[in-house]
C-alpha cells in the first residue's frame, strides 16, 4: 500500500504500491544501511540463519488451543454482485491511503491523506478541518512515501491515543503515537515509538492494526528496489519485510510481548512476529481473530496470506525466495507459509488488502474478506471460514470490476464497507442497488 497532482494514467497506477520498477534507477544497490535499533532490541549477530521456527497453514499439529478444520466446509451461496454498487459518499480528498473507525461511539470515519493529514467524515459529510495535520514532518515526494497508516488504541474513547505510520523528510519510516484533544488531535503530542531506515524510496509498507490480543501489529516493506537486494525480508537483523508486534501499554516507548516468537533467538529483533514479505499493503483482523495480510508482488503474482487466530508467530511467507506460490530466487520450502489467495498480473499489478464485512445493511455479505487491485480496480472476496486451499489462484471470487484506483478499504463502527479511489480522491460505500 505518490504524485504531486491527482491524475490517471497507466504509469500513475503502476507506481503507488507496486514498486515493480526500482524507483532509484540505480543499477547496483547502495551500501547496506546501518540500522540503529531501539534500546529494547538486542544487537543482532553478524551471521544469521533462516528462522528456525516456521508454521504453515496446513500444519498437521496445530497448537492444542486452536481447533482447525481438517475438511473444507460446505461452500456458502455467495451473493450476486450485480445487485450491488459502490456509492460515492465523499469526494475532494487528496490521495487517501487509509480508512479507519475509532470505534468510540462518535460514528466518525477517519480518512488518511498521503500528504500528512487525517480528515473526518461525520454523518456523511467530509469535515473541513483536519483531525490531524503533520505535513510539516511527512515526506511524500516519492510515489510510495507519505502518511500511510492509522490505528486507534482499543481504549481510545478513554485514553485518546492513536498511532500513525509515515515516512519522514529523509525517507525513513516512523511509527508514532498522538493524542486527541477534543475533536482534533494535538500535532505536538507526538511520541515516536519505532523507526526503520529505508535504503530506497519504495516498499514502505504502512500497515497498522491492533489485534484481539491488544498488541499493535506493524507491516513494513522490504526496503525497496527490486528483488530485495539486501535480503531484508529473510534477515533477522532487519525490521524490513516483516510484521512486527509490540505492546504499547507497557515499557518506554513500548514493551515486547512475552510470547513473541524470536524473543530468545540470537540475531533477531525481538519485535519480529512474521517475516518474508515484500510490501504488505494493509492488514486486517476478522471477527474470528484471523489476521489477513495482502503482500504486493513483483513480476507475476499478488498474494493474500492468512494467519489463524491464536497461533504463535514465526511465520515465513517466503519473499524473496518465493513470489506468491511460485519460486522467485529459490525453491518452495516446507517452512514457507503459502498464500490462501493470489492472482496474476493479467488481472492487475498491485494488491490492496481489505476488510471483512460485518455490517447489517447487506447481511448476505457478512464474513466475506474483500481485497482489490490498485491498477485494474478489480475486487475479489473470500469467505473467512475457508480452510484448506488447493489452488490459491482460484480460491477467491471476482465480484466487481470498478476501474477505481483502489488504495485502501475500511469499515465503520457498524461494519459497513468502504473503499478509496486514490486518483480521484473519492470514498465509496458498498450498498444494495
Amino acid at each position: 500500500m505518490p504524485f504531486q497532482k491527482i491524475f490517471i494514467g497507466i504509469t500513475t497506477l503502476a507506481l503507488l504500491l507496486t514498486g515493480c520498477v526500482a524507483s532509484t534507477g540505480e543499477s547496483t544497490p547502495p551500501p547496506s544501511p546501518s540500522l540503529v535499533p531501539p534500546t529494547s532490541i538486542p544487537s543482532p549477530t553478524a551471521t544469521l540463519a533462516p528462522p528456525t521456527r516456521s508454521i504453515t497453514e496446513t500444519q498437521t499439529s496445530p497448537p492444542t488451543s486452536l481447533p482447525i478444520a481438517t475438511t473444507q466446509p460446505t461452500p456458502r451461496q455467495l451473493p450476486d454482485a450485480q445487485g450491488y454498487t459502490w456509492r460515492m459518499i465523499a469526494n475532494g480528498l487528496r490521495q487517501p491511503t487509509d480508512i479507519v473507525s475509532a470505534r468510540d461511539g462518535s460514528n466518525r470515519l477517519f480518512i488518511v491523506e498521503k500528504v500528512g493529514r487525517i480528515r473526518v467524515i461525520l454523518n456523511g459529510e467530509l469535515q473541513n478541518a483536519p483531525f490531524l495535520e503533520i505535513s510539516d514532518r511527512v515526506g511524500s515526494q516519492s510515489s510510495e512515501q507519505g502518511l500511510l497508516g492509522l490505528a486507534f488504541h482499543p481504549n481510545f474513547a478513554q485514553n485518546k491515543y492513536f498511532y500513525v505510520y509515515y515516512t519522514d523528510r529523509n525517507g525513513d519510516v516512523w511509527v508514532s503515537r498522538f493524542r486527541a484533544d477534543g475533536e482534533k488531535a494535538d500535532p505536538n503530542s507526538e511520541k515516536r515509538l519505532l523507526s526503520a531506515p529505508q535504503p530506497y524510496a519504495n516498499h514502505n509498507g504502512g500497515a497498522l492494526r491492533f489485534g484481539p490480543d491488544g498488541y499493535l501489529y506493524i507491516g513494513l516493506g522490504d526496503g525497496g528496489s527490486q528483488g530485495d537486494p539486501f535480503d531484508n525480508a529473510q534477515s533477522g537483523n532487519s525490521l524490513l519485510g516483516k510484521i512486527l508486534r509490540i505492546d504499547v501499554d507497557n515499557g518506554d516507548p513500548y514493551a515486547i510481548p512475552p510470547d513473541n516468537p524470536f524473543l530468545n533467538t540470537d540475531g533477531f529483533y525481538k519485535e519480529i512476529w512474521a517475516l518474508g514479505l515484500r510490501n504488505p499493503w494493509k492488514i486486517a483482523f476478522d471477527p474470528n481473530g484471523q489476521l489477513w495480510i495482502a503482500d504486493v508482488g513483483q513480476n507475476s503474482r499478488e498474494e493474500v496470506n492468512r494467519v489463524a487466530s491464536g497461533t504463535p508467530g514465526g511465520f515465513n511467507f517466503g519473499w524473496n525466495e518465493m513470489e506468491g506460490s511460485r519460486p522467485f530466487e529459490g525453491n518452495n520450502q516446507p517452512e514457507f507459509t503459502s498464500p490462501i489467495a493470489e492472482y496474476t498480473h493479467s488481472a492487475g499489478c498491485s494488491i490492496t488488502g481489505g476488510e471483512v464485512y460485518t455490517g447489517q445493511q447487506i447481511p448476505e455479505w457478512q464474513g466475506i474478506y474483500f481485497f482489490g487491485d490498485y491498477c485494474s480496480g478489480n475486487i475479489w472476496g473470500l469467505p473467512i471460514e475457508t480452510t484448506t486451499v488447493t489452488d490459491p489462484l482460484t480460491s477467491a471470487t471476482l465480484f466487481f470490476q470498478t476501474g477505481f484506483s483502489i488504495s485502501t478499504f475500511g469499515v465503520d463502527e457498524s461494519g459497513e464497507l468502504y473503499l478509496a479511489d486514490y486518483a480521484r480522491g473519492n470514498i465509496y460505500r458498498l450498498e444494495k442497488k
